[in-house]
């Protein structure tokens, strides 16, 4: 045996082997999985509440500190549909520990950018790398036995979730009391530490698949094209997303006009969506007790209440409370669209996931840019008629779908 082929033995030995079809999914290695999805999509957030301390920095270059939200967004997005993929070609281990490595030296020179260029271009990296999440969601899954998918999925996504919300939160706070450089230093310490914890327990999967990177990405077309209920989870979690990116991207414009509070209070809400995330993992073990298909149309019920205390409940516990809601609603649907699509092919989860998340992601972009013509027209109400009607579409989508399933099992 050759010394190089010596030390790849000795270095997958170092790491648990485990046959994924058969692994034990235990407690400490799921609040790993969650606790550093949650910390690697809060890097994609830190530039968004300190863009004004960026402008300030580069006073001469303001135009293009603002593509620095954009840079990471666009890398995010790239991340998300050229590198997910290749978790059903790859060892996940080695995939998510070199993909969050990258993650740590992008932190590093987004903190010491020592101009507005490199700040761009290491932004754009940093949301590259952070698409890693999205690598750990599907190997959660796979881990999981069918009975607990539900639960296991619910728990790693409130992780992804809570990064999301939190992340502004903190970037805002570390911003404004230490400085943006700070942020990123903080971001790349925390970043590592996750790195460090998935490195003592993630264990090695085999590959799903041995086809050539182009020929797996143009599976993904035969997978759209093949799975109905794919494309119907996928529309369904795009609208729902984009309901609630929407109220997110308008919350700090009610603030203000309805109450005279800052950006500072905005933060905070996400504090308090926050509660509603962490208690949708609950939705997961209906999901896995009674079919996903009842959580759906449970979750986007309760995102239709929401919208309803939004729109009728004018004092701020109302808009609280309508919060917590949404966010529980949206969570709850979410992780029960997922156990649709990673029960369809077990050997595609990486792929099935890039055309889910991708998806969602344009409904939430949408769901932005439609929420903030809504609110220029009409104000609250109509940005709350605009992310009810979106919630409406879902359901029906839902419910004619479930109506069709129905025919085909009867006929």
């Amino acid at each position: 045996m050759s010394q190089k082929s010596a030390d790849s033995e000795a270095q997958r030995q170092s790491a648990p082997l485990v046959n994924p079809a058969s692994a034990q999914l235990d407690t400490p290695l799921l609040m790993a999985m969650a606790v550093a999805c949650g910390v690697f999509v809060a890097n994609v957030y830190f530039n968004q509440p300190i863009l004004e301390l960026l402008q300030r920095a580069f006073p001469r270059s303001v135009a293009l500190v603002n593509l620095v939200p954009t840079a990471t967004q666009l890398g995010f997005a790239c991340g998300l549909f050229f590198l997910v993929p290749l978790g059903d070609r790859v060892d996940r281990r080695k995939l998510i520990l070199g993909q969050a490595a990258l993650l740590i030296v992008a932190l590093v020179c987004v903190a010491t950018a020592p101009n507005v260029w490199a700040l761009v271009a290491a932004s754009a990296v940093v949301g590259l790398s952070a698409s890693v999440a999205q690598q750990i969601v599907p190997f959660a899954a796979e881990l999981a036995t069918p009975g607990r998918r539900g639960q296991v999925v619910g728990t790693v996504m409130s992780g992804v979730l809570c990064g999301m919300l939190l992340g502004r939160a903190f970037g805002g706070f570390a911003g404004d009391h230490w400085g943006w450089r700070a942020t990123f230093w903080l971001g790349a310490i925390t970043t590592a530490l996750a790195w460090l914890m998935l490195l003592a327990r993630l264990p090695h999967s085999a590959p799903k698949t041995d086809h050539g990177y182009i020929r797996l990405m143009k599976s993904l077309i035969v997978l759209w094209r093949e799975e109905p209920l794919l494309r119907r989870a996928t529309c369904i979690q795009a609208a729902l997303f984009g309901s609630f990116i929407g109220l997110w991207t308008i919350l700090a414009l009610r603030l203000h006009q309805a109450f005279g509070l800052g950006a500072d209070v905005a933060g905070l809400m996400g504090v308090v969506g926050a509660a509603g995330i962490l208690i949708a993992p609950l939705a997961g073990r209906v999901a896995d007790r009674r079919g996903p298909h009842a959580v759906i149309g449970l979750g986007c019920l309760i995102m239709l209440v929401s919208y309803a205390v939004l729109g009728f409940w004018g004092s701020l516990v109302g808009l609280v409370v309508g919060i917590v809601l949404l966010d529980f609603g949206e969570q709850a649907a979410l992780i029960s669209n997922q156990h649709v699509i990673y029960a369809l092919r077990p050997e595609a989860r990486s792929r099935l996931n890039t055309l889910f998340m991708s998806g969602m992601f344009v409904g939430g972009a949408a769901g932005s840019w439609g929420a903030g013509l809504s609110w220029r027209l009409g104000g609250w109400p109509a940005a709350s008629l605009f992310g009810g009607a979106l919630v409406l579409l879902a359901f029906v989508l839902h419910f004619s779908g479930r109506l069709a399933a129905r025919g085909k099992a009867g006929a």
